[in-house]
């Protein structure tokens, strides 16, 4: 019984030495982790810097073609205001020619009517 009791306490002793000794290599193991976890905070950090200047050269982007639309945009209310002055000009010139060969008929009809 002796002998059993004595195994029993060797044995004891032998599983906490051993339950202890993996925690001494568990540490370089804690690294490891650690490394890939600043790895990839590093590759995180880098994404969100090329999303980041994605943006902002969509945005300048975006904001490149607003200015050329609206350059776009005065351009043609220029010409539109040019195309509409002419128009108006040449009506205005046609009225007047109208007008001339009205007041030329009335006038070369009123000598004939009083004759």
């Amino acid at each position: 019984m002796k002998k059993a009791i004595v195994t029993l306490i060797a044995g004891l002793f032998a599983t906490a030495a051993f339950a202890q000794s993996p925690a001494a290599p568990a540490a370089p193991a804690a690294s490891v982790p650690a490394k890939v976890e600043a790895a990839h905070t590093k590759a995180v950090v880098k994404a969100d810097a090329k999303e980041a200047q994605a943006v902002v050269k969509a945005d300048a982007k975006e904001a490149k073609a607003v200015v050329a639309a609206k350059t776009d945009v005065a351009s043609a209310k220029a010409e539109a205001a040019t195309t509409k002055a002419k128009a108006h000009h040449k009506a205005k010139h046609a009225k007047a020619k109208a007008d001339a060969k009205l007041a030329s008929a009335t006038a070369e009809a009123a000598p004939a009517a009083a004759k």
